[in-house]
């Protein structure tokens, strides 16, 4: 399923104001064909203990919420390397 990157993006727009309040912010690194969304996590949420709960537990499931077609959110660290939250966060 392809991905409305409009709608993708607006939706990250709204979510990006509750980051940089607590001195964070995120760069949106693109989408791919299966849904999953890569983020950078940059400012103080670079380094936040709490960044991976954020990330799975706060953008991922907005995403899924509000864009069809969004499987997981991965953050993508300053050296491109992927962490992919849902094993950490899986129900089981």
């Amino acid at each position: 399923m392809a991905i409305n990157e409009k709608l993708l993006k607006e939706v990250l727009e709204e979510i990006r104001p509750n980051l940089q309040a607590d001195g964070g912010d995120m760069t949106y690194l693109g989408v791919d064909d299966e849904g999953v969304v890569k983020l950078e996590l940059t400012g103080a949420c670079a380094g936040c203990p709490m960044s991976s709960l954020t990330l799975g537990m706060g953008i991922e499931r907005i995403l899924k919420e509000h864009v069809p077609g969004v499987t997981r959110v991965e953050a993508v660290n300053d050296d491109g390397a992927a962490s992919d939250l849902y094993d950490e966060y899986a129900p089981f």
